[in-house]
């Protein structure tokens, strides 16, 4: 079955909610066709952020550093039913359009899964700078890129314009406004990091009619949406 996925790689519900639809393809016994596409949640961030995502967030939402605490923990929580370890405390957000970009390349070779698992963890488990190009390199070499077809990539605009294109199409074409969303078989369309038996029921509708399930827990904007439930 053909997947289309829009996603950040600093957004923990688009992990959250890859390791849900994995989970439920094993169960039903579906091979998924996964295409990855690009969603950046902040595109004017730096390289590197010089604060912690905690002061961050805390800043932009005008909450306290605590309130922001509380809650990544809560996801933090989330993340580990699915067998993720977040370690928000060292999370180190930045741009993203390097790590996309690396993505569409791996992608081209078969190994878009690979990059995307890669960097997932690169920052959420192991906190390194997401859009820093050691971290993008180190990725690359874990999943068998060619290193010189990455500095090639990483000199250059290659795939930028795969990463425009995407995200073009999902905010005028499929009106997009938060990550991760999916659609099945280029028919059915699913918003959010939805439980483990919504995907099973999108399998055992896959044949029916287009339909769009509700949404559930997601990245909007520059930040993942982490009220409490």
């Amino acid at each position: 079955m053909r997947v289309d996925i829009w996603s950040d790689v600093v957004c923990p519900f688009c992990y959250i909610g890859k390791k849900r639809l994995e989970a439920a393809a094993t169960e039903a016994g579906i091979e998924l066709e996964v295409h990855w596409h690009s969603f950046q949640l902040d595109p004017e961030a730096p390289v590197r952020q010089e604060i912690s995502n905690s002061e961050r967030l805390a800043i932009k939402y005008n909450r306290t550093v605590a309130d922001v605490e509380d809650m990544q923990r809560n996801i933090a929580e989330m993340a580990k039913a699915e067998g993720i370890e977040f370690n928000w405390e060292g999370a180190n957000s930045g741009n993203t359009f390097n790590a996309h970009r690396l993505i569409h390349l791996a992608q081209s070779k078969g190994l878009g899964n690979e990059a995307k698992e890669a960097l997932f963890f690169s920052y959420m488990t192991q906190g390194l700078p997401i859009g820093e190009r050691e971290t993008l390199e180190d990725v690359a070499a874990r999943i068998g890129l060619n290193p010189v077809e990455v500095d090639d990539l990483l000199d250059s605009n290659e795939y930028a314009d795969f990463v425009e294109f995407d995200q073009e199409v999902a905010r005028d074409q499929l009106k997009v406004t938060g990550v991760p969303f999916f659609v099945f078989d280029q028919r059915i369309a699913l918003a959010g990091a939805q439980p483990k038996e919504v995907f099973l029921q999108v399998f055992e509708k896959a044949a029916e009619a287009p339909q769009t399930a509700a949404d559930a827990d997601q990245c909007h904007d520059t930040s993942c949406d982490i009220e409490q439930k």
